[in-house]
C-alpha cells in the first residue's frame, strides 16, 4: 500500500459485526475528524477532475453530503444533495431502487442539473453499489453527464464497482477492504 492509502486505512475505524453479525462496518467518521486525512481523502478524489470544466458534485446522502461539499468547494463548482424520498421541498425526480430487504427511493431537485452539465456522484463507500447504480440512473434521468463515480472506500468482493463500470462510468476508489 501506498503512504496515502496506508493514511487513509489508518484513519477508518472498523466495527465488527454492525449493523448485522458477520459485517464490517468500515466508519468514516474517524477519518471526518482527521485534518490530514480528511484533506488528502479530499484532494485525492478531487486531482483528476480539477480544469476539466466539472459542473456539480452530487452526493448521496449522508457521508456523501460531507465529502461531496468539501469537493465541490475544491473544484469552484455547485454541489447536488441526492436525498431519501421526502426531505426536498421543491419539484424533485426520484428514482426506486432495491434493497436487501424491499425497496427504497432517492430524490434530488428536478433544476438541480442542466442536460449535459459535467457531473461527479460521490460517497464514502461503494459496496453491492445499488444505491450508486441508483443515483446514475436518476442523474441521466435529467441528462447529467456523469464524468465519474468517486468514494474513498471499495469492497470489491461485493461488486458494486462493476456494476457502475457496466453503465459506462468511471468509478474512482481510494482504498479497498476485503470482505464486507
Amino acid at each position: 500500500m501506498s503512504t496515502l492509502e496506508n493514511e487513509l486505512v489508518a484513519a477508518i475505524r472498523n466495527i465488527p459485526d454492525y449493523p448485522k453479525p458477520g459485517v464490517m462496518f468500515r466508519d468514516i467518521t474517524t477519518l471526518l475528524g482527521n485534518p490530514r486525512a480528511f484533506r488528502r481523502a479530499v484532494d485525492e478524489l478531487v486531482h483528476p477532475y480539477a480544469g476539466i470544466g466539472i459542473s456539480k458534485v452530487a452526493g448521496i446522502e449522508a457521508r456523501g453530503f460531507i465529502l461531496g461539499g468539501a469537493m465541490a468547494h475544491q473544484l469552484s463548482t455547485g454541489f447536488v444533495p441526492i436525498r431519501k424520498k421526502g426531505k426536498l421541498p421543491h419539484e424533485t425526480v426520484r428514482i426506486a431502487y432495491s434493497l436487501e430487504y424491499g425497496v427504497d427511493e432517492m430524490e434530488m431537485h428536478k433544476d438541480a442539473i442542466k442536460p449535459g452539465e459535467k457531473v461527479i456522484l460521490v460517497d464514502d463507500l461503494i459496496a453491492t453499489g445499488g444505491t450508486a447504480e441508483a443515483a446514475v440512473k436518476l442523474l441521466r434521468q435529467i441528462g447529467a453527464d456523469i464524468v465519474a463515480a468517486c468514494f474513498v472506500i471499495d469492497l470489491p468482493e461485493l461488486g458494486g464497482r462493476k456494476k457502475l463500470e457496466a453503465l459506462g462510468v468511471e468509478v474512482r476508489t481510494l482504498v479497498a477492504f476485503d470482505g464486507h
